[in-house]
């Protein structure tokens, strides 16, 4: 792959969501890719020192290749849209087959909120290290849209319902286990794998379970996929939290042509606040707030007595959410039509992943993981919330250690043409599969 510099001046993204432009450029470089609504910042650290590849692991990890892409088909050619409940029981009860077929033991927990079950699989090894492999089983795509568009693979892209978000990250924790299995590697304390069935509607119902399980870990590996239409190999260190902005005005109905002045036009002060409240983001920082939806008015010949709008945050410093509710119902007390009331509430959503010490140590030693194949890997930096923010500890940000992004390389995610870069299986099979020893020989840690 290229690297973030050949990719600079051009935009990939194929899908609605939106795409942002390369204008930043200090310790980190905004790369032009927006999958899954990310905004991607890559680290311009030297390149780590080559060193040769262990032999064995990429011997296994080469071996793994035909049977990772059985696994994969066999998950994508089954629908499991958040919420379709007998696709995911399906896969549960083949991913439970998996994991206790190579030595784990399984238990489930349900995600009431859509439906499904958490799936807990634990093995216990020789050494002291406690680490997590995560990732989620559901989908955004429909029901039907596997029987549509199954699994296929042409000109080194694998196509299918969720690919590589994140079916190809299942696929890589199984077989990372059947090759640790095979090399009869157990140096570490406990193996806990966590998959979860509604992370594509904000792990509602299993959010509380991940944040538990952590709690108790060393190290966090999480699964999501990686970022080819960047044309960079990267895995994440840092993640934006994501809430949810929420606007109602409330004004007076009057009749528009006949009393127009004994109403209070609510869409007109939304209108106004909206004005007041675009400049909440901060740049510098990574914060955004940007209104999507409205609503007002029920009748063209009636002033509209209720407007609302709704927006979508995004930011890293966890200090942001304050600063942003505080300042947002300062500024509304400030208004255009005398005698309306407005409200505004900022609903958490994802927590961040901000920077921090242990991960971007984690991250370096991916990358000198990575070169020993020859291969540049990059820390990014996304605007897109995942379950790694569950996994850390507010009161503990250096433990666990933390890695998002650990799957497949791919793109154009939650789209029609969502596809998995075939020639990515062993190189990324290898990293997780070194990563997983390397950091369970870290005792002291």
């Amino acid at each position: 792959m290229g690297k973030a510099s050949e990719t600079r001046n051009r935009c990939v993204q194929r899908t609605p969501n939106r795409c942002v432009d390369p204008p930043m450029i200090r310790t980190f470089m905004r790369a032009p890719v927006c999958s899954l609504a990310m905004a991607l910042f890559v680290t311009l650290a030297p390149f780590p020192a080559l060193s040769a590849p262990d032999e064995a692991v990429l011997a296994v990890a080469k071996a793994q290749d035909g049977p990772y892409r059985e696994t994969l088909k066999g998950l994508v050619d089954v629908d499991t849209g958040t919420g379709d409940v007998p696709g995911l029981s399906k896969v549960e009860g083949v991913l439970k087959a998996h994991l206790e077929a190579l030595g784990l033991s399984v238990n489930l927990r349900a995600a009431p909120v859509f439906g499904g079950n958490t799936l807990i699989g634990t093995k216990s090894g020789s050494g002291t290290r406690k680490i997590m492999l995560l990732v989620h089983y559901d989908t955004v795509f429909s029901t039907g849209d596997a029987a549509k568009r199954p699994y296929t693979e042409r000109e080194g892209r694998a196509y299918g319902p969720g690919v590589a978000d994140a079916k190809g990250g299942i696929a890589m924790i199984l077989h990372v286990l059947a090759g640790l299995e095979a090399m009869r590697f157990d140096g570490y304390g406990t193996l806990t794998v966590v998959l979860n069935p509604d992370e594509e509607r904000g792990s509602r119902g299993s959010r509380d379970e991940i944040a538990k399980i952590a709690r108790d870990q060393d190290v966090v590996l999480s699964f999501e996929p990686s970022f080819a239409e960047a044309g960079i190999d990267a895995v994440t260190v840092a993640t934006k939290g994501i809430n949810y902005a929420s606007l109602i005005v409330k004004g007076r109905a009057a009749h528009a042509g006949g009393a127009p002045e004994a109403g209070r036009n609510a869409v007109v002060e939304l209108a106004h606040q909206i004005l007041q409240l675009q400049d909440l983001g901060d740049p510098a920082k990574g914060t955004s707030l940007h209104w999507t939806v409205f609503h007002g008015g029920t009748k063209p010949n009636i002033i509209p007595e209720e407007a609302k709008a709704e927006g979508d945050m995004r930011y890293f410093a966890p200090s942001e959410y304050d600063r942003v509710l505080t300042a947002a119902r300062r500024i509304i007390g400030a208004h255009r039509v005398p005698d309306t009331q407005v409200t505004f509430d900022l609903a958490k959503g994802r927590p961040p992943l901000p920077r921090n010490p242990a991960t971007q140590a984690l991250g370096e030693r991916a990358r000198s993981i990575y070169a020993e194949l020859g291969a540049d890997l990059s820390l990014a930096e996304i605007g897109g919330g995942t379950d790694a923010g569950y996994a850390l500890q507010p009161d503990s940000p250096a433990k666990p250690a933390i890695i998002e992004s650990l799957g497949i390389v791919g793109g154009h995610y939650h789209s029609a043409d969502e596809f998995a870069v075939l020639a990515s299986i062993t190189p990324r099979l290898y990293l997780a599969t070194r990563l997983v020893m390397e950091v369970s020989k870290d005792a002291s840690r």
